[in-house]
């Protein structure tokens, strides 16, 4: 197993740590794919389809070419969602990582390096439901990069924003994941976290049954008061490995 240590964010990660999420969430596409072809919607919609035109036809060739058809338009559209998303990304909070993570009171983005090089990335912010805000902090924009998985690097990443968040003097963390991050939510669920809601996007991601996990974790209170933390000082280098 490879040494790494997590660290705060510096200006010289800012290549590594877009190119990883934007490579983290369109890994994202085939497994959304294959989750479409799971779908009630897709388990009939595609088999009426075929026999419809088979029967219509009396042609295997004809009644397989509107099947493909919708598999293309669907792999078009989870393509396009996943490059919108990544796209909308980079043009917002990973445009100025620096001023978004780095510039605003109990925020921080932090980095795993692995042999000199970022291989993973999490974020700590205010949640957008004002709801939470001023009692949790939101976990976000976690990704490791392939080769580095299997590591302990996205756990460590993930107490690194715990203890983060417990330093501040917060309740609870909380974060969304999409129903196809399946490992996220293992690795979520495992270090303790609740799933407390679940939406979709629009009324073709609810047909199609592909929708946004929400999770909360309480953290447990601390016995004596912590003195203030300076934002993105609070949680000290940490290393893994063997």
């Amino acid at each position: 197993m490879a040494q790494y240590r997590i660290r705060p964010y510096k200006d010289g990660d800012y290549k590594a740590v877009r190119d990883i999420f934007a490579a983290g969430i369109m890994e994202q596409s085939s497994a959304a794919f294959l989750h479409l072809l799971t779908s009630p919607w897709t388990a009939l919609l595609l088999p009426s389809l075929f026999f419809l035109v088979l029967v219509a036809s009396g042609s295997v060739l004809l009644a397989l070419l509107p099947v493909a058809i919708v598999l293309a338009v669907a792999w078009v559209y989870v393509r396009f969602f996943s490059t919108d998303y990544v796209q909308l990304a980079l043009r917002t909070d990973l445009r100025d990582i620096r001023g978004t993570y780095l510039g605003a009171a109990d925020t921080c983005l932090w980095v795993a390096e692995a042999g000199g090089a970022v291989v993973g990335l999490v974020a700590a912010v205010q949640p957008q439901d004002p709801a939470e805000r001023g009692t949790a902090l939101e976990l976000k924009r976690m990704s490791v990069r392939r080769a580095s998985r299997g590591q302990g690097i996205g756990r460590a990443l993930s107490r690194t924003v715990l203890q983060f968040a417990q330093e501040h003097g917060y309740r609870a963390v909380v974060l969304s994941t999409s129903v196809v991050q399946r490992a996220a939510q293992q690795l979520y669920e495992h270090l303790g976290f609740q799933r407390v809601a679940t939406k979709s996007p629009s009324l073709l991601a609810r047909l199609l049954h592909l929708y946004i996990i929400r999770y909360h974790y309480d953290i447990p209170a601390v016995p004596t008061p912590r003195p203030p933390v300076k934002a993105c000082s609070g949680s000290p280098c940490h290393r893994g490995g063997p």
